[in-house]
């Protein structure tokens, strides 16, 4: 695999690290306890530096309870085989975390998901929808 795909999945699989944690109110300090390293390396992972072996890649499992499949989640459908190679991957050479995962990872994206998933009413959550996408249309920052 091309170091950039390896680079845009370690990214990938660093902001699902990342999205996780914060849903869990845990601080990377806390993350780095359950792991045994320091906080230094759970930001070097999330931030898609260092590459996630796979039995530390089980171990985040274990601490996000989580299984493993859920660091993949939400991966592009895969791409077919380029000719000769045989390796068919669902990494394209797009930016390595898209603006979607990069929100959806954030604090204030994970809080906003809390607080939408809070509300019991699926009238309101429709109405607060449709709210926001006209906010969105007005300010002229949606697409479609």
């Amino acid at each position: 695999m091309p170091r950039k795909k390896e680079r845009a999945l370690d990214a990938y699989i660093g902001a699902r690290v990342r999205m996780r944690r914060l849903m869990l109110n845990m601080s990377q300090e806390a993350l780095s306890g359950k792991l045994g390293v320091t906080f230094q390396q759970v930001q070097k992972y999330e931030k898609g530096l260092n590459r996630i072996s796979a039995s530390r890649l089980f171990e985040l499992a274990q601490a996000l309870r989580v299984p493993i499949g859920y660091f993949y989640d939400g991966l592009d459908e895969v791409e077919p085989a380029r000719p000769g190679n045989g390796v068919v991957d669902g990494l394209h050479d797009s930016p390595p975390v898209a603006p979607l995962m990069e929100f959806m990872s954030s604090g204030p994206g994970v809080e906003l998901n809390q607080a939408f998933l809070r509300i019991d009413d699926d009238a309101i959550r429709r109405r607060l929808l449709a709210m926001v996408n006209d906010i969105a249309r007005v300010t002229g920052t949606q697409k479609g």
